[in-house]
């Protein structure tokens, strides 16, 4: 090779070194070749490729690492006392199978839920603050452990199913934002398991439990907001910041449009990042598919910049713990720095590709796990089935041409009994951790709350239908009653002699017996 052409050689390197210099310095491929060759990234190696590493990581379901392999959450029986941690499987899953046998004839509650990050941020039942819990000690309840259970990366889990009174904190974090430091955060949570009562909260706030004011929260929140006037008619629930004092949707005190989540999906991922000194973005997702949508980007609200975070984190409730709140949590992280939209975007594609609520393979059969229809076999409504419709249970006609909606409400996912193994749940599909469940003699659709009263009333025994097709199911706690639909709604009838007009012997052996079919839903 010439001297000229060795010369151009140099020149021509030097241009492509130029160029990849250019690229990395806007962000476009520097981490992405660490993602090139990183196998099954999860979101905390996201972030951290990133330089946004995280420094909280709680989840029920899932590692949030790709080699983390600790314990992912503390259970407590009722019976003894005893405790129990729950790893993960070889692939970064719940060993679900270790709580179903450790709680077996009793019940459990989650008493921690461990921080896979290096700072060891674990959350516990919390303590209470201003406003004191239902615990006898003045603490918060811990979530009942069999409440959610869920389908994710093919596998039966749990969530953390939240109710009035119960929630997590930790006031003596390491890492963590505080006095206007950048940090980011998301959490997979429920867009059809939610209230209007403060706080479903994720994130950053107070350490010693208190209202201390306006920017010593920075929280991602999930609820039908109430605190301004302009949203009390708005449709559903919304992704906002918690900032304290104050549920902000962007940077004005009054409700924005699209704080609204649309479609109601049964998991929902809420994000929240802060620079800690001038803007905010909030975004939210279908936690199944689809890309994130970005609610507002902009300066925060007047009185808030900068921030003065304190650094505890919380879960479920309030930074002054109020816990009105109703939800679901299935994981979340939080983040030291402002993460890239980019990281973001690949966070979000790991969420999507747990798939959450995805069916297991079973089809059609009374099988924990399994998804099914229930069909009538009374003559008037052989094309009718049980669905759910608001929270009621009602028989309606459901065909190829219904709406997915309505497809989805006449779906039901097999569950262990929730009072007795031998016999089964039913679980909605379209609103993960509601049952069908009995309430004065009518069947509706609501979440478990862990009592023994929702577990009895939730459980039902399998017979051979009593007119010789299918199957009738009778209630755990009173085996005379059997699910019978009657006049379009769904009762627990006895075979004539009740006070009820739906327990009349005319049709009983017909209204009482159900096709277990393939499910509806896609």
């Amino acid at each position: 090779m010439t001297i000229f052409g060795s010369l151009l050689t140099l020149k021509r390197v030097g241009v492509v070194l130029v160029v990849i210099m250019s690229l990395m310095i806007g962000g476009l491929i520097g981490p992405s070749v660490t993602h090139a060759k990183t196998v099954n990234q999860k979101p905390c190696d996201i972030y951290a490729a990133w330089n946004t590493p995280c420094v909280a990581a709680h989840s029920t379901v899932r590692s949030l690492y790709a080699n983390y392999s600790g314990p992912l959450y503390q259970l407590k029986r009722a019976s003894d006392g005893a405790v129990r941690n729950i790893g993960v499987l070889a692939d970064g899953y719940a060993n679900a199978a270790t709580q179903d046998a450790f709680c077996a004839g009793t019940t459990c509650v989650i008493t921690k839920i461990y921080d896979q990050s290096p700072k060891h941020n674990d959350l516990t039942i919390s303590l209470g603050g201003r406003y004191k819990g239902t615990g006898s000690d003045g603490s918060d309840l811990g979530a009942v452990a069999d409440a959610l259970p869920i389908t994710a990366g093919g596998h039966q889990v749990y969530g953390v199913s939240i109710s009035p009174g119960m929630g997590y904190r930790n006031n003596r974090t390491s890492g963590v934002a505080v006095r206007g430091k950048p940090e980011g955060m998301y959490m997979v949570s429920s867009g059809t398991h939610f209230n209007s009562g403060c706080c479903f909260d994720y994130g950053n706030a107070e350490t010693s439990g208190m209202d201390t004011g306006a920017g010593h929260m920075d929280a991602v929140n999930v609820t039908k907001d109430l605190s301004w006037v302009d949203c009390r008619n708005a449709p559903g629930l919304g992704v906002q910041a918690d900032l304290e004092n104050g549920l902000f949707h962007w940077n004005k005190r009054s409700c924005h449009p699209a704080t609204n989540v649309i479609g109601a999906p049964p998991f929902l991922s809420a994000w929240l990042k802060n620079n800690g000194q001038t803007s905010f973005v909030l975004k939210w997702a279908d936690a199944r598919s689809g890309k994130l949508n970005t609610i507002y980007a902009g300066v925060l609200p007047a009185g808030y910049a900068p921030m003065h975070q304190e650094g505890a984190i919380i879960l479920g409730i309030g930074g002054d713990n109020s816990h009105a709140s109703a939800g679901s949590f299935f994981e979340g992280a939080m983040t030291a720095g402002f993460p890239t939209d980019s990281a973001d975007n690949a966070v979000q594609s790991s969420i999507v590709a747990v798939g959450y609520g995805a069916r297991t393979g079973l089809s059609g059969v009374l099988t924990p796990g399994a998804e099914i229809s229930l069909r009538a076999t009374t003559a008037c409504c052989t094309g009718d089935y049980v669905r759910n419709q608001n929270g009621a249970a009602m028989i309606t006609p459901i065909t190829s041409n219904s709406a997915e909606q309505d497809k989805g409400d006449a779906t039901w996912i097999i569950r262990h009994g929730l009072a007795d193994n031998a016999c089964v749940s039913f679980e909605s599909r379209n609103n993960p951790g509601a049952f069908l469940q009995l309430q004065n003699s009518v069947l509706r659709v609501q979440p478990f709350d862990g009592t023994t009263q929702s577990r009895s009333d939730a459980t039902f025994c399998t017979q051979v239908g009593k007119n010789g097709r299918g199957s009738s199911f009778n209630l755990v706690n009173d085996p005379k009653k059997y699910i019978r639909h009657y006049y379009g709604k769904v009762y627990a009838a006895n075979d004539g002699g009740g006070k009820n007009s739906w327990d009349t012997t005319a049709h009983w052996i017909d209204d009482v017996s159900f096709i277990v079919g393939p499910p509806w839903a896609p």
